[in-house]
């Protein structure tokens, strides 16, 4: 581990949240962060509800979580309604206090000098736990980067509310001693014009100063296993079965390819519930795609089923891909995007407005579509997928790209300033 580049001192940097743990977008770019952290001079602690992190490095709160009951009743009796119970106003004021004994103890314990609430000040999943946030760092002063992924008011369940006091107060809160840090710069421009805050952008980013390993043994069979035959495409579908991923798009293509070839899904409909996937399985019915749903097999670690059959990260499934769909409506930025270009796969994918701000002009060459899947969308899926020139050169191109914008090097350059200026460094002597 290296110093801090200003000082020469490892300063102890705590990271919030609600779960830091899994694959999901936020504990996965919290991982990237803390990287880049420990390899810039600093020591890295956790405080969630749930925690997948180094034990001595972790400090587990069950109520931080969004799921606990507790914070379930009070987040069910604060959204969707226009006014809220005594008992809820009463469980708020308690957990928070109670959280904020939690944080107090986080940074005694760790001797912390800065901290990085995860999208905790961001979307009010746990209001106890963004109050509490806030009125510790209001009572100490200390030094904190609030990183959001995606603010209350891009979600519409969110708006009709209760809480509009603490939302104003917390989510995100204007003290003195936080910088913010959003992921696009249109989540910048609503952050500033809605509370005058003014942020930093930095966007998601991929170690691409690595790229990834070559395909062990492990993985060697995932076509094997996922049903495909040895002439069949494998087209990728890297998302969890949501609407607003436009699987529909995906499976279009597949039909009007015209080739022997398989869709494959890689994650479940999760906690948003199962109407879209029944939609999604019609859908591909109707236009005989083979489409495999392949959650069953497909997890954040490799492991074995109860019968047996391997379970593979979607590391493993990429490398296997002939090509990759993206067919977003939304995105907060576009992690998938990223892994696609990280794994040299064509991409094609809808252009979503993020895509169209903060991606898209940076020059990569891919497969567009625009809310429809064109004639001309499908011609050149089927030149990229059957000239294998045109490939390499469309996948090394973007890898190059990426590598320039979105790297931990960009991390890195951005992080620095902002935890110099944060902890107020001294220029070593």
């Amino acid at each position: 581990m290296s110093h801090c580049e200003v000082c020469g001192q490892k300063h102890n940097i705590g990271f919030i949240a609600t779960r830091l743990a899994g694959t999901d977008g936020v504990s996965l770019e919290a991982a990237k962060w803390a990287d880049v952290f420990e390899k810039n001079g600093g020591r890295c602690y956790y405080f969630a509800g749930i925690l997948d992190r180094p034990k001595d490095r972790s400090y587990l709160v069950e109520e931080a979580y969004f799921r606990h009951p507790e914070i379930r009743d009070i987040y069910e009796n604060c959204f969707g309604v226009r006014k809220r119970e005594r008992r809820i106003t009463q469980k708020i004021y308690e957990l928070t206090e109670k959280l904020k004994d939690e944080l107090y103890r986080f940074i005694e314990k760790f001797n912390i000098e800065l901290l990085v609430p995860e999208n905790s000040l961001t979307i009010p999943l746990n209001i106890p736990l963004g109050i509490a946030i806030t009125e510790v760092i209001s009572e100490t002063g200390m030094p904190a980067i609030a990183h959001h992924h995606d603010f209350f008011w891009e979600r519409q369940h969110f708006l009709t509310n209760a809480v509009w006091e603490y939302l104003n107060m917390a989510f995100p809160p204007h003290l003195t001693s936080m910088k913010h840090v959003v992921i696009n710069s249109s989540a910048g421009n609503q952050l500033s014009l809605r509370t005058g805050i003014s942020s930093t952008t930095i966007p998601n980013v991929m170690d691409f100063e690595n790229p990834p390993p070559p395909v062990d043994d492990y993985a060697s069979d995932v076509r094997h296993s996922l049903g495909l035959e040895k002439d069949e495409l494998l087209i990728l579908q890297p998302t969890r079965i949501v609407k607003r991923k436009g699987i529909e798009h995906a499976i279009e293509i597949v039909h009007r390819l015209g080739k022997k070839a398989r869709l494959v899904i890689s994650h479940a409909s999760g906690d948003e519930g199962y109407d879209y996937e029944e939609r999604v399985k019609e859908y591909s019915s109707l236009l005989k795609v083979n489409t495999v749903f392949a959650s069953g097999i497909v997890n954040e670690g490799r492991d074995r089923t109860k019968q047996g059959k391997k379970i593979y990260t979607l590391d493993d499934i990429y490398p296997h891909a002939d090509l990759v769909t993206y067919p977003s409506n939304f995105e907060g930025f576009g992690n998938a995007f990223l892994e696609a270009i990280y794994f040299k796969k064509p991409i094609i994918v809808n252009n979503y407005s993020i895509y169209s701000f903060d991606i898209q002009p940076k020059g990569f060459d891919v497969i567009e579509i625009d809310g429809y899947v064109s004639e001309e969308a499908v011609r050149q899926t089927r030149e990229v997928l059957e000239n294998p020139q045109r490939r390499q050169a469309m996948v090394e191109k973007n890898y190059e790209i990426a590598k320039r914008f979105f790297s931990y090097r960009v991390l890195q350059q951005r992080l620095k300033h902002l935890v110099s200026d944060g902890i107020a460094c001294s220029p070593k002597q």
